[in-house]
């Protein structure tokens, strides 16, 4: 039998990553890039690599069909989408699925109804799973957009159906507000995603934001892998993310993790995905999104509970059952993922340059998963993160201590980035004490 092949529909560190258990596994690889990637790691790292097109992400990473066409000529057997890009396409899946290539995650029908928040809302409500309140359908206009928040009393977020990472995403305080706003997070919906659809629903003030990690084989079992607290963001972006969550008593804990149970479990679900939840100081929680793909903040469940997340992925498509039962899992110790940017350090707009220096710092409980080395630029068209500094300990005051050490010794020169602010996260007490919400990094930037 000849070995099988992947074909990684991605960049960066998270083509590295996935380079990285394949080899591990015994899979060969194939990378593509654009001509302004032909210089990263992840091109050299993988066994065969093909140029896929000009920088720009609409012509080449987003360039469906001809991934497909190089998957084909080069005998892959599975194409794994990373995160972002074509990872939550389902005409993509689909047309993978029609090529004979084993798409690594969930069915396009899945995809396709969980991609869409409005539909998502009504799939979630009808199994029982706590939802935002919010009004049913879509807010096609500006008079719509102000009725329904008026019916369901202010605050609300305006947000974009199709939308993710707080693009196209507003929260209104007053009818001024969705009036200033509506037309402009329209067009950003239309876009980044395609779809200008957008809905209402409550604000829920000094939230926290749960997700639960779920995995599911193709023989009908489904666990989860706890959860993790991603409320430390700016401009609804995630920046540090940690498991588990210093917010959770074991009684919630169990309840939000059964409820992420229940909604992966509603919509037949395959893979690895994540349940996005909010939850109030009072730790009533809803659903927000499901996310049908990996994410960015892996890695922190991979060390909690000593599962190689992608490594399940390739088991689960070669059609094998969860190595493991609900009750197996435990989680152990405690991990924090820290990314860092190239982004100017007071604006955080982004700041593209070339790494002149770059020295990760190695020792117990360290982890990186970057895409970069000495010499790598970062462009202005993709994503400006450089790399996830991922530490763990016994506990979360050893995770916090090692992470602040590596910041304060790891050399990343000749491009403006944001350690500095990570520093100051880290070392704020409130962190410290894992007292935070989602409005912590505003309150933290208004302090002298």
């Amino acid at each position: 039998m000849n070995q099988r092949k992947v074909l990684i529909a991605n960049r960066g560190e998270i083509a590295r990553r996935v380079i990285r258990t394949c080899r591990e596994k015994g899979y060969m690889t194939v990378a593509i890039y654009s001509e302004a990637d032909q210089t990263m790691p992840f091109v050299s790292e993988a066994d065969e690599a093909v140029l896929i097109g000009p920088a720009p992400v609409l012509q080449s990473y987003l360039q469906a069909e001809k991934i497909i066409q190089v998957a084909k000529e080069k005998n892959v057997q599975m194409i794994h989408p990373g995160y972002g890009l074509l990872s939550e396409n389902a005409d993509f899946a689909r047309k993978c699925e029609e090529a004979g290539i084993i798409f690594i995650g969930p069915k396009p029908e899945v995809i396709e109804a969980m991609g869409d928040k409005v539909t998502a809302r009504k799939v979630m409500q009808q199994a029982g799973v706590p939802i935002v309140p919010g009004v049913e359908g879509s807010a096609d206009d500006i008079d719509q957009a102000l009725s329904q928040a008026n019916s369901i009393g202010y605050p609300v977020m305006l947000k974009a159906s199709a939308g993710g990472g707080g693009i196209g995403m507003q929260i209104c305080y007053a009818d001024e507000d969705v009036k200033k706003v509506y037309q402009s997070a329209k067009g950003r919906a239309k876009s980044y995603f395609g779809s200008d659809i957008m809905f209402v629903e409550k604000y829920i003030e000094n939230p926290r934001h749960i997700e639960v990690q779920v995995i599911g084989d193709h023989h009908g079992n489904l666990c989860h892998m706890f959860e993790r607290d991603c409320s430390i963001q700016r401009r609804h972006q995630k920046v540090i993310e940690e498991s588990p969550s210093p917010f959770l008593d074991e009684s919630t804990r169990k309840k939000i993790c059964d409820t992420a149970l229940l909604a992966a479990q509603t919509v037949g679900y395959t893979g690895v995905g994540t349940i996005e939840f909010i939850m109030g100081e009072d730790k009533q929680f809803y659903f927000l999104e499901m996310n049908t793909r990996l994410q960015v903040e892996h890695p922190v469940t991979e060390l909690v509970t000593g599962h190689d997340l992608v490594a399940l992925q390739l088991l689960i498509e070669e059609g094998k059952l969860l190595p493991f039962a609900q009750e197996e899992l435990v989680q152990q110790g405690h991990a924090l993922e820290l990314r860092i940017y190239a982004e100017d350090p007071v604006t955080f707009f982004p700041s593209p340059g070339t790494i002149t220096k770059y020295e990760r710092v190695e020792g117990e409980g360290i982890r990186y998963d970057d895409g970069v080395e000495d010499g790598s630029t970062i462009t202005p068209f993709y994503d400006p993160m450089i790399a996830k500094i991922i530490v763990s300990g016994n506990n979360r005051g050893q995770s916090i201590e090692r992470g602040i050490k590596v910041l304060e010794t790891m050399k990343l020169e000749g491009i403006k980035n944001n350690i500095p602010f990570l520093q100051k996260v880290l070392e704020d007490e409130a962190f410290r004490q894992g007292v935070y919400t989602t409005q912590f990094v505003s309150t933290l930037l208004d302090k002298k």
